[in-house]
């Protein structure tokens, strides 16, 4: 048996790791819990002490490390696997992808899938952006969206550019701890932790490419569908297979080669976020995630029988991460949908356990993870985008779309909540979208 160590690792992923080939042979072991590694302000140094002392003293090999979640897990994995010698990403390349802007002046040199943008200065007295509205205003570095607003005009940028500067020493000061560790070009060296991102608002369908790097040959493995809560940028539901046309599914692939590609990435997992415009017929690349998503995992086990954590396995052991084209599972379609709720509050009450098994018995193909536990702020969660929280995360599996839309329909009548509601707490700014 060989000891997989898992950063962040958790009991939903832990059961999702352990089932396909390569993980069966695998004992997995929790280096660090999550909210060690994403609850407040991480010590970047501290953390990767704590993350050795864990391996040092285990009595056994460490045969691989590996993590499937956002900051600060991208970027101690792949130190860790260094010292080591364990396969893993190299550092800069995985840097030069989370790293907003060092990331979109290398897209720019290969594709022009990309919207226009501006370093903004947050110390500056009065920061510009030089770019048309509507636009979005992020930090270089974020997770989950958080502190991600899209604004109107120079009120809402000005409001977000506020909220943005209260908050984003915690993540920024351990990101630029991380940018210690490697050479920063000129153009990039100048953005420092309280600098953002500025970028021309990209419109349409929103899909997502997902595949890997290994031995340095990229393969796109699934091209998914991300749809938004009407009017609103949280996301309702992720959905594999995508259901876009044939010819522009082929381009998200080459684009999505040719930019990890120039990133540099190998022996690696990765995503890369797009808008499709179906009017004019352009693609427009949102981000690169060096890793692939957790929250597809279950998605490709219900339609492909085999989850996408097993790729990532097997090439942290050294192996071909290829898989067989026979495989198949029991569904057409599937998805993981978000139930969310849009203001703060303090959570009174939760679906028990009784509720949600007679949910997932009544409705095949589904399972149902509550997020917020009773007592529980729901602005205290961690990995919450900038205007929704989420109750629960719903996977569903169908023979269609319809049938997969009535399921959903179905747990979220049967899911109750209740909340001690907060009117200070909505996760709005003036002259940005939100509420």
């Amino acid at each position: 048996m060989k000891n997989v160590f898992v950063m962040g690792l958790d009991e939903r992923n832990r059961e999702l790791l352990a089932r396909p080939p390569t993980g069966r042979d695998c004992r997995f072991h929790q280096l660090l819990g999550i909210e060690e590694l994403q609850r407040g302000e991480i010590d970047i140094e501290e953390t990767l002490a704590a993350a050795r002392a864990v391996l040092d003293g285990f009595d056994g090999t460490v045969d691989a490390i590996i993590g499937y979640r956002d900051f600060p897990i991208t970027l101690l994995v792949p130190v860790l696997c260094a010292e080591r010698g364990l396969p893993a990403p190299n550092l800069e390349a995985v840097v030069k992808c989370e790293h907003k802007y060092w990331s979109r002046f290398l897209q720019a040199q290969v594709t022009e899938a990309h919207p226009p943008f501006s370093l903004v200065d947050l110390d500056a007295q009065t920061p510009e952006h030089g770019l048309d509205y509507p636009l979005w205003l992020k930090p270089i570095k974020s997770a989950s969206s958080e502190l991600a607003y899209r604004v109107q005009d120079d009120q809402g940028f000005e409001a977000a550019a506020a909220r943005i500067r209260e908050s984003i020493d915690r993540i920024g000061r351990p990101f630029e701890s991380i940018l210690e560790r490697v050479e920063l070009p000129s153009e990039v060296a100048k953005a420092g932790r309280h600098h953002c991102l500025a970028e021309g608002a990209l419109h349409g369908l929103q899909t997502a490419a997902e595949g890997y790097v290994h031995a340095g040959e990229v393969n796109v493995y699934a091209v998914l569908d991300s749809v938004d809560f009407p009017g609103n940028p949280s996301f309702l539901r992720h959905q594999y297979p995508s259901s876009l046309p044939p010819k522009v599914q082929e381009r998200i692939r080459d684009i999505s080669a040719r930019v990890i590609e120039q990133h540099g990435l190998n022996d690696s997992t990765f995503s890369v976020e797009f808008f499709y415009d179906p009017i004019d017929d352009s693609l427009g690349i949102v981000e690169i995630n060096p890793r692939h998503s957790q929250s597809h995992t279950p998605l490709f086990e219900l339609v492909d029988g085999v989850p996408n954590h097993e790729r990532m396995l097997r090439m942290a052991l050294g192996e071909d991460p290829a898989l067989s084209d026979g495989s198949k599972g029991e569904f057409s379609v599937a998805a993981e949908w978000y139930y969310r709720r849009f203001r703060d509050g303090i959570v009174t009450r939760v679906p028990d356990a009784e509720e949600i098994e007679a949910l997932e018995k009544e409705l095949s193909g589904v399972s149902v993870h509550i997020v917020p536990s009773v007592g529980q702020r729901l602005s205290d969660m961690i990995a919450q985008d900038s205007y929704s929280f989420e109750l629960a995360k719903i996977v569903i599996g169908a023979a269609s779309e319809i049938e997969m839309q009535a399921k959903y329909e179905r747990c979220v009548k049967g899911l109750r909540f209740e909340f001690e509601d907060d009117e200070s707490g909505d996760r709005s700014v003036e002259g940005v979208t939100g509420n």
